[in-house]
């Protein structure tokens, strides 16, 4: 059972310090989300975690199963078991979906990238679950997607993909209640299948339809809190401001 341990990380951008000493845990078959207002350092930790070289650790340690990887390129990470969404995806348009979801699968399975896949029919089924039409896979990765379409299909291909580690950058970003709660539906399964989950959100509305095992909240790149669904139950109640308030932040 793979176990993703951030330690003490501290991480500079641009020549800012950003991150200030984070800490987090995630095994797998657990989700974990971590909260917090804009600029509180959430996408700072993910693309570091995901390898961008434009984000230096100035101290601490991200590894997997106790195996440090903080000096591993973005691919080797990934073929560690690490597959991270961002919050602001890319297109490639070069690059038709349908054939991603294969090659996605087939890599998976220890088969060609171009051969046709048996289960294609299986992602199919699930894409339409979550609202991606069947046109989407005709299209280039990205082209013409909305922003709850990339949201809807970097969770199908995190549970096509089966990782060790999934990190999902605000996945209820630009969806309804109704693709929230389908999007959910996936994730849940996804923990429970094969993969630890973190993911990020600013609100608790996704939270609604997920159990995490744990929450964390973060503050001005710091991890400030850390506990239950008592948390969610908090944010919702008096907002991050009033939550700071409580806890001696803002003291």
């Amino acid at each position: 059972m793979a176990t993703l341990n951030v330690a003490n990380l501290h991480v500079e951008v641009s020549g800012k310090r950003i991150l200030r000493g984070v800490s987090l845990e995630v095994k797998q078959g657990e989700i974990v989300a971590l909260m917090g207002p804009n600029g509180s350092g959430k996408s700072t930790l993910f693309q570091t975690i995901a390898g961008n070289p434009n984000y230096r650790i100035v101290e601490g340690d991200i590894a997997i199963d106790g195996v440090s990887i903080k000096d591993l390129a973005p691919e080797e990470r990934f073929n560690k078991g690490i597959y991270v969404s961002f919050q602001s995806p890319i297109s490639v348009p070069e690059v038709r979906f349908g054939f991603l979801i294969q090659a996605v699968m087939n890599k998976r399975m220890g088969r060609k990238m171009d051969e046709p896949n048996p289960k294609m029919a299986e992602a199919l089924k699930i894409a339409e679950e979550i609202g991606l039409r069947r046109d989407i896979f005709d299209r280039g990765v990205g082209v013409g997607f909305s922003g709850g379409e990339f949201k809807r299909a970097e969770v199908l291909l995190a549970y096509l993909m089966r990782p060790a580690i999934a990190i999902l950058d605000e996945p209820d970003s630009g969806l309804d209640i109704d693709g929230i709660a389908a999007v959910s539906k996936i994730i849940s399964s996804l923990a429970r299948e094969s993969s630890g989950v973190l993911l990020s959100t600013h609100y608790a509305r996704i939270l609604k339809f997920l159990e995490p095992d744990r929450v964390y909240v973060m503050y001005s790149g710091r991890i400030i809190m850390a506990g239950g669904s008592e948390i969610v139950k908090r944010v919702e109640e008096v907002g991050y401001e009033g939550l700071f308030k409580e806890s001696g932040v803002f003291q």
